[in-house]
């Protein structure tokens, strides 16, 4: 599956600057002795270090886009009940999954396979998710108020800001997962398979309380 995705970012003039630091450094050195010599280095070293640093942070701040909905597809909503069948797991499919504003409130997705899928805003409220695979879905704002996903695949799920209240994640495995601004109230993670940096990221969000914190695993109760 090709996501459309279009990465801006604007020329980072850090590392031409650090250049010209870093040759100022050495010719300094090259007049005060070899000690000053090693001091040259370490210093380019770290301006180089602080370059990257900076083209890190450029990249960072990168835009991120999804592509337009085709309104002039009439089946693109029913794909959700037969989900990828190329490539299923690698969310690699002939044609993009894309479920987004799709009402699946109480319907059977049970087994399907919706790798890749993009599913913000989309409405799962009290759908049926058992042994459904996730991998790599985007579920940003999407509703999954008392859907059922025991046995499924959540792995690289973004589940920001979606309303998971109520959800049953029994038997679930959860890796890799994102939970920022999740509500999770009443969620149930009995006998979940999470991974540890997913119970981290679980265990910070002010809606996991009760047994759902110690279903998860959360050292403060």
């Amino acid at each position: 599956m090709a996501l459309s995705m279009r990465r801006t970012a604007a020329p980072v003039k850090a590392t031409s600057s650090s250049s010209r630091s870093a040759l100022v450094v050495r010719c300094q050195a090259s007049r005060e002795g070899p000690s000053s010599t090693a001091l040259a280095v370490t210093a380019a070293a770290g301006l180089s270090a602080l370059a990257a640093n900076l083209l890190a942070a450029n990249m960072a701040m990168a835009d991120f886009r999804l592509p337009p909905i085709d309104k002039n597809d009439p089946n693109r909503c029913a794909r959700g009940f037969v989900g990828n069948t190329i490539g299923q797991a690698n969310a690699v499919s002939d044609k993009l999954l894309d479920l987004r504003l799709c009402s699946f409130a109480g319907k059977d997705l049970s087994g399907r396979v919706l790798a890749g899928a993009l599913l913000s805003d989309a409405d799962l409220s009290g759908a049926n998710l058992q042994e459904a695979v996730l991998t790599k879905a985007y579920a940003v704002n999407g509703n999954f108020e008392g859907a059922d996903m025991t046995n499924a695949v959540v792995d690289r799920v973004d589940f920001s800001n979606a309303n998971l209240k109520s959800v049953k994640f029994v038997n679930t495995v959860v890796t890799g997962a994102t939970f920022m601004g999740a509500n999770l109230e009443g969620s149930v993670w009995e006998d979940a398979l999470i991974g540890s940096q997913d119970v981290a990221r679980l265990c910070v969000n002010p809606t996991l309380t009760g047994e759902s914190r110690i279903q998860v695993g959360c050292r403060n109760k």
